[in-house]
């Protein structure tokens, strides 16, 4: 089965904290991950009503990558959107959209809400495999962070009831091992340095967005692989 990881990264105020347990105590998510939060006190514990088991439970980590280890994706909330077909880094889908790419899917899937002042840094937002945009009036965009984390979480709840057959996903350590070899790739034709780091993160957004299954991911990374080590091979021949 799927399980949604809830990650507040950095949050800033324990009142937020504590409403987003109540959401999540509200749509039956139990996995929350703080990373290097502010004090957890008897403020959050009031906000999050009866669900204060859920700050109890809580996870207290000092990175993003501590917080998402064992996820099978990694799904990070921005409230910028960038148009044109070049803004590949800042592509979002909606939480809806969201809710449909994962329906049929089993994993873990970590769901990433950066600070209330700032969001989500473009180093976190490059950890990510699919970014996701709550639309909103132009005139006031910015959502509070509990409000976010429950329309996300309340759409893949509702989501949960139309799951069918549930295909198995990759693991993280598949997918990084994934992008190694697409990087591998780039390295052997030599793809422009330049050029090389926007490239692997747009590579790793397509992906995301495709949420492809554990045998699909393994024939692309043989195919990406194999490619590599031909060229490779071939560059090292005497001339």
């Amino acid at each position: 089965m799927v399980v949604f990881r809830v990650v507040l990264v950095e949050p800033e105020h324990e009142g937020n904290v504590g409403a987003v347990a109540r959401s999540m105590g509200n749509f039956a998510f139990e996995d929350l991950v703080l990373v290097d939060p502010c004090t957890i006190g008897e403020e959050a514990f009031k906000r999050a009503k009866h669900a204060g088991h859920i700050l109890e439970r809580a996870t207290v980590v000092g990175t993003v990558d501590e917080a998402v280890k064992g996820c099978s994706l990694v799904v990070g909330t921005t409230g910028i959107v960038t148009h044109g077909p070049k803004h590949y880094v800042r592509i979002p889908m909606s939480p809806r959209d969201l809710a449909a790419r994962t329906a049929e899917h089993d994993g873990r899937i970590a769901l990433l809400f950066g600070q209330e002042g700032l969001g989500l840094t473009q180093d976190e937002l490059s950890r990510c495999d699919l970014l996701v945009h709550i639309p909103s009036d132009d005139a006031y965009p910015v959502l509070n962070l509990s409000h976010a984390v429950t329309i996300v979480i309340y759409e893949l709840y509702l989501a949960e009831g139309h799951r069918t057959s549930r295909v198995p996903v990759s693991s993280e350590e598949e997918r990084e091992l994934l992008y190694k070899f697409f990087a591998d790739l780039l390295e052997a034709i030599d793809y422009p340095d330049f050029r090389r780091e926007n490239t692997e993160i747009m590579f790793r957004r397509m992906m995301g967005r495709a949420v492809p299954t554990k045998w699909e991911f393994y024939t692309i990374m043989g195919v990406i692989g194999d490619a590599a080590k031909l060229i490779d091979g071939r560059k090292k021949l005497p001339r």
